[in-house]
C-alpha cells in the first residue's frame, strides 16, 4: 500500500525509492507532554468547521469521488499564527444512514491519500455500506502544501547513491548538510511544522469536522505509526482503529534498515523458492544457484550498466531498487518474473524500470517558489504546481521529524565500517542499498522524542493490529512489538502471507478487517489467517 514514484526524468531517484520500504525514520518537532485537545486556546474555531463536498475538479478521478479540504494551524502552539488547507478526497456512504467516515491513510510516508483513493477506491467500496470513506494529503504532501528540496534532491541522490558514502563520509555529510538547508529554504514555514506529531493533531480537526464523536481509522504501514499517535494524543476520541503492516515505535534508524534489509532479502528468497518450480524462471530450477545468479547480475551490472531507453545506464542498484519494488506484493511476482527474463535473455530493463516509474506520476511544470505559496495563505496548492520531488520531500522531511536520533559527524564516520558489515551480513542484495539512506537525516534539526517516549501503556477503545509473515517493510515482530508496547487495547491478527501488508493481497484479512470497521466484531487475538495463493495482476 505504499506509494510509489517514478525515477525519471534525468534526476533518479533510486536510493529515495528504496527509502520508501523504510516508511519509518525520522526534524524539530516540541516534544508532546500532554494530551491534546480541542478545547486547547485558540483551536476552537478549526473544530467548529464544515466540510463542504464538490466534484474533484481537474483531475482525471472517478465520478464519484468527492472533494474538499479542512483547515488546521500551522503551527498548534501558537494557532493564530498561520493555517494550512488540507486537501480531502472521499465515497459517500451508498446507505441513507451511515454510522459516519472511516479516514484512510496509504502510508509512505509521503504519498498523497487523494491520488491512493482515486486510483485504488475499489478496495474499500465495501465500507461505504455503512461509512463515507475518506482520505487526506497530509500536511506538506500533494496539495496540502508540499515541501520540496528544489534542486538539491539530485545532490541528496548523487551524494548517498556511491561508494564515496564509506570512502569519503566527511565529503557526503557536508553535501547533505548544505542540501538540508535548500531543503528548507525551497520548503516555506510548512518544514518546520511537519511529521507525524502534528499530522495526528490534523487527525483530530478532521474528525470532528466530518461530524464524528470518535475517529474510525484504517492506516497501513507509516499510517499505522500516525495512528498509534493519534491513539496516544486523543485516548478518548478513538472508536474502530485497524492497524495493518505495522510500523515501529521504537527502533533507531540504523536498526530500522537493518530490518528492512533482512525483510526484502527474505522475500526475494521466497520470491525466488516460487520461481524455480515454474520451467519459464530465468534462473533455473535451483533456488540455492538462482540467489547466487541474482547477486552476479547486480554486480555485473554495476561494473558496466546497460543503457535504457531514456538514455540512462540502467545499474545494478537500480536493478536492486526495482526489485525491491516489485516485491512488496506477492500478485507482482510474476510480473517480476517477466521482467527479470527479459533482462536476463535480452538486455532489456524495460519490465524492471516499470515496476520503479509505476505510482505517482510527476508534472513537468517548476514548483512555484516557496514565497509565493506562503503568500497564498497555505491554501490548496493545484494538482499542476506538486513539485517533482514531493513525494522523497516529504518522505525524508516526515521521518526526520520524528526521529530524535542525530549523531555527530565523527560519529557517523566512525560507525560506517561496522554498519556496513552488518548490513552486507543481513543481505548481500539490498544491504548496500540500504545502508546509504541511514544518512537521510544527516544535517535537520532533531527529531521529536515524543514517539519513542511516549506512545505506550494506552487507555483507549480496542484497535486491530495485523501483521504480514512476509512483509519486507514492518516485520512481524514489529506488530508484536508494538502491541505490548500499546497494552491491553491491541488485538494482532497474523497474516501467514507475503507482500507490505495484508488488506490487499488476504480476502481473510479484507474480510476480517470489514467485520470489524462495519460491525464491531474484533477476531481473537493472536488469530490468523492462512496464506494465499498470489494472484497475477491480469486475473
Amino acid at each position: 500500500m505504499l506509494a510509489k514514484q517514478s525515477n525519471r526524468p534525468a534526476a533518479r531517484r533510486r536510493a529515495v525509492t528504496g527509502a520508501l520500504g523504510l516508511a519509518l525514520l525520522g526534524a524539530g518537532l516540541p516534544a508532546v507532554t500532554a494530551t491534546a485537545n480541542e478545547a486547547e486556546p485558540g483551536t476552537a474555531r478549526f473544530y467548529d468547521q464544515k466540510i463542504t463536498w464538490s466534484a474533484c475538479e481537474g483531475m482525471d478521478v472517478p465520478k464519484d469521488l468527492q472533494c474538499g479540504k479542512v483547515t488546521v494551524p500551522l503551527d498548534y502552539d501558537r494557532p493564530g499564527s498561520g493555517t494550512l488547507d488540507l486537501a480531502l478526497a472521499r465515497y459517500p456512504a451508498t446507505t441513507d444512514d451511515p454510522r459516519g467516515s472511516v479516514l484512510l491513510n496509504f502510508g509512505g510516508p509521503g504519498g498523497s491519500g487523494v491520488s491512493e483513493l482515486s486510483a485504488g477506491g475499489k478496495e474499500f467500496m465495501h465500507l461505504t455500506n455503512d461509512y463515507d470513506v475518506v482520505t487526506f494529503d497530509p500536511r506538506g504532501v500533494g496539495r496540502s502544501s508540499p515541501v520540496t528540496c528544489g534542486p538539491a534532491t539530485v545532490d541528496i541522490i548523487e551524494a548517498t547513491n556511491g561508494d564515496e558514502t564509506l570512502t569519503e563520509p566527511e565529503d557526503v555529510l557536508r553535501r547533505l548538510r548544505d542540501a538540508a538547508a535548500e531543503c528548507a529554504e525551497h520548503s516555506g514555514p510548512v518544514l518546520r511544522h511537519i511529521g507525524t506529531v502534528d499530522a495526528a493533531r490534523d487527525l483530530d480537526v478532521m474528525r470532528r469536522a466530518l461530524g464524528d464523536d470518535r475517529l474510525n481509522y484504517l492506516g497501513f504501514s507509516y499510517g499505522t505509526r500516525l495512528g498509534a499517535v493519534y491513539a496516544a494524543q486523543f485516548p478518548d476520541k478513538v472508536g474502530r482503529m485497524v492497524l495493518d503492516g505495522v510500523d515501529t515505535l521504537t527502533e533507531p534508524l540504523t536498526e530500522q534498515g537493518l530490518a528492512g534489509a533482512r525483510g526484502q532479502q527474505t522475500a526475494l528468497e521466497n520470491f525466488l523458492d516460487w520461481c524455480v518450480e515454474d520451467i519459464a524462471c530465468p534462473f533455473g530450477q535451483d533456488a540455492r544457484d538462482a540467489r547466487r545468479q541474482v547477486e552476479q547480475v547486480i554486480a555485473s551490472l554495476d561494473e558496466d550498466p546497460v543503457p535504457t531507453g531514456f538514455g540512462e545506464p540502467f545499474s545494478g542498484q537500480d536493478m536492486v531498487g526495482a526489485v525491491g519494488q516489485a516485491l512488496y506484493s506477492e500478485e507482482l511476482w510474476p510480473s517480476l518474473q517477466r521482467a527479470l527474463a527479459q533482462l536476463m535473455e535480452d538486455g532489456d530493463t524495460r519490465g524492471l524500470e516499470g515496476f520503479v516509474s509505476g505510482g505517482v506520476t510527476f508534472p513537468v511544470r517548476a514548483p512555484k517558489p516557496a514565497e509565493d505559496r506562503e503568500r497564498a495563505g497555505g491554501g490548496l496548492t493545484d494538482q499542476e504546481d506538486v513539485p517533482m520531488d514531493n513525494l522523497p520531500a516529504a518522505l525524508m522531511a516526515i521521518n526526520c521529524a520524528d526521529d530524535p536520533d542525530r549523531p555527530s559527524a565523527a560519529q557517523v564516520a566512525g560507525s560506517l565500517g561496522r554498519l556496513r558489515e552488518r548490513y552486507e551480513e543481513a543481505s548481500p542484495v539490498f544491504g548496500r542499498y540500504r545502508l546509504t539512506q541511514v544518512l537521510m537525516c544527516y544535517g535537520r534539526p532533531k527529531g521529536t522524542d515524543y514517539i519513542r517516549d511516549d506512545v505506550k501503556d494506552l487507555d483507549t477503545a480496542r484497535m486491530l493490529l495485523v501483521g504480514t509473515r512476509g512483509d519486507p517493510a514492518t516485520p512481524y515482530r514489529w506488530t508484536e512489538e508494538t502491541a505490548e508496547r500499546l497494552g491491553a487495547p491491541a488485538v494482532v491478527l497474523d497474516n501467514k502471507g507475503e507482500g507490505h501488508t495484508g488488506y490487499a493481497s488476504s480476502e481473510c484479512v479484507h474480510r476480517k478487517v470489514d467485520d470489524f470497521l462495519l460491525y464491531g466484531s474484533l477476531p481473537a487475538d493472536g488469530s490468523s489467517c492462512g496464506s494465499e495463493t498470489p494472484r497475477s495482476e491480469d486475473d
